[in-house]
């Protein structure tokens, strides 16, 4: 077995070679730092402790990283046994940051690692300033929308010392891609949002009627069934009562058309369209992440600029690309959007849009008009009070070419959208 102190001594060589290629390279900076010091002194944000997270948190570890931060709001269940290696049978329940840090101190007592069972929203400012990279290894575009337009933020309110770069990599079955993200100075995570497809979805006809997969049942408990018994509780993904309520609903229209395979964790994969992981996949990406990190760090060779894409569907496949910036990106471009609707469209269709348009992809909007609230979704007081707006046309409620202000759980700053009546 390799361990950390021969891992250790290969990075501390690799860095002390000079470039082949560049004539100029030197390998003190302005400020007397070999790369090996910068290697040293660097702080580390790994954001997501599952399974492309563990593979990241090793590799940091192996490649020399001394002080790293981990944070994430999950905890383990035994489907994360197969593939996410810091963990055993044992630690089923307890938080994966926690567990996490622990394994990594046991192999390398030497690096400090500290873990945050929380979300990434709830840390404050000062927490994020003091990293010098961060590493995401997230299952949720959610969560990367937000921590890609904090950072954004943190360069215009601290300007070059809220500089963080962010590294992001995502797998998908065997397909997966890695993102350098220089807050500011290029494309940043929102420009690509309209590359992530919408939620795959089965025909109402088919899965009322004639299902023929189990992922057919489930959708018929899930979009059918579930409305009907509970028209006042939305579904949650995460709620284990709300999952097996599906699995025996599921299971007893799947055993009416003889489809077998309804499991917890399909149907919990199927509600919340999660596509199973490859261990693989995992470890490629996370060692492409590692690389930049290190990159990124200790300046010993170019970044990657800025778009890494890998495929193993049918063989080992990679390209590397620069994804331009979007001038209209919600974050880092124009930040006054557009939308286009009827005038006699209600406030409750415009809301709908600003979640379904591939631009926009938003959870839970609440908009204003200056002053006026049109339709906030919390607290549940004001919710309550501006609900009747919901079924208003929007000509009622404001002007043609009317700029709303709209705030959003995806996002950590609000949007300005420009509403434009077609009519």
């Amino acid at each position: 077995m390799v361990t950390a102190a021969a891992c250790k001594t290969g990075v501390e060589r690799f860095l002390k070679l000079k470039a082949p290629h560049v004539k100029d390279f030197e390998l003190v900076n302005e400020r007397g730092e070999t790369p090996q010091d910068l290697l040293d002194a660097a702080k580390v944000l790994v954001i997501g402790a599952g399974g492309l997270g563990c593979e990241i948190l090793k590799n940091l570890t192996m490649s020399g990283f001394k002080d790293i931060h981990v944070i994430d709001m999950d905890t383990i269940d035994v489907s994360n046994l197969n593939r996410q290696f810091l963990f055993r049978q044992a630690d089923v329940g307890r938080p994966k940051a926690e567990v996490a840090a622990e394994f990594i101190k046991r192999r390398s007592p030497n690096v400090s690692i500290v873990p945050h069972y929380k979300r990434i929203q709830d840390m404050p400012e000062e927490f994020y300033l003091q990293f010098s990279v961060v590493v995401c290894g997230l299952d949720s575009i959610e969560a990367r929308r937000w921590i890609n337009a904090f950072l954004y933020g943190l360069v215009e309110s601290h300007g070059f010392e809220g500089f963080k770069p962010m590294v992001d990599g995502g797998t998908e079955g065997f397909k997966g891609n890695v993102r350098v993200i220089l807050p500011t100075m290029g494309a940043c995570w929102e420009c690509g949002l309209d590359l992530h497809g919408a939620k795959t979805t089965y025909p109402i006809c088919t899965i009322a009627n004639t299902p023929r997969l189990p992922e057919h049942c489930i959708e018929w408990a899930s979009v059918l069934e579930w409305p009907r018994r509970f028209p006042d509780t939305k579904l949650d993904g995460d709620d284990a009562d709300h999952i097996s309520w599906l699995v025996e609903q599921a299971s007893e229209r799947a055993a009416q058309f003889n489809i077998t395979g309804i499991t917890y964790s399909l149907t919990q994969g199927v509600v919340k369209n999660i596509i199973p992981a490859i261990a693989s996949t995992n470890a490629i990406i996370a060692a492409a992440c590692t690389n930049e990190a290190l990159k990124l760090v200790t300046l010993c060779n170019p970044m990657l600029s800025n778009y890494l894409q890998f495929s193993g569907d049918d063989g080992v496949y990679s390209y590397t690309f620069e994804y331009d910036k979007r001038e209209d990106c919600l974050v880092c471009g124009n930040k006054e959007s557009e939308v286009s609707l009827s005038a006699s469209a209600t406030l409750e269709e415009l809301i709908d849009m600003l979640k379904e348009d591939k631009a926009f992809q938003l959870r839970a909007p609440s908009l204003a008009f200056g002053s006026e609230m049109l339709y906030y979704q919390n607290p549940e007081s004001l919710e309550k009070l501006t609900r009747p707006n919901l079924q208003r046309s929007v000509k009622d409620l404001f002007a043609s070419s009317s700029t709303l202000t709209v705030t959003d759980p995806a996002v950590p700053t609000s949007l300005q959208v420009t509403v434009i009546f077609t009519d």
